[in-house]
């Protein structure tokens, strides 16, 4: 797998997911950390985005699911964000997620509650 990879950090995106009816009903932002692993040799050379993953596009896929359908669970939310991202994009090796909720209704002071999940493209694929 390549060493090469593109981050996008802090995309803040507005969504209803959680087990608790006021979650659905009210919403709450979401905080995604999104890094994927792609060779992008050819597009360093050729300077062209053909070559590599638009990370503009990247984003765009993100919002769609975070923002989208609720949830009950962000384990499921960060989940489909993986899956989705890695069948999307043939030239992505491995991507990991990590989705913040930090407005999580815990009745304690805390700073942030973070799901994370990785998948990688199978070396027959």
């Amino acid at each position: 797998m390549s060493t090469d990879r593109i981050e996008l950090r802090g995309l803040r995106v507005y969504g209803h997911h959680g087990v608790f009816d006021f979650e659905k009903r009210d919403g709450q932002e979401f905080v995604v950390d999104l890094t994927v692993w792609t060779d992008f040799s050819a597009a360093a050379k050729s300077d062209d985005l053909a070559e590599t993953i638009h990370y503009g596009e990247l984003a765009d896929q993100v919002v769609a699911i975070v923002g989208g359908e609720p949830r009950d669970l962000v384990e499921t939310v960060v989940s489909e964000v993986a899956d989705q991202v890695i069948a999307a994009h043939p030239r992505i090796a491995a991507v990991e997620v990590v989705l913040h909720k930090p407005s999580a209704p815990i009745p304690h002071t805390f700073e942030d509650v973070r799901v994370v999940t990785s998948r990688r493209r199978d070396a027959e694929e």
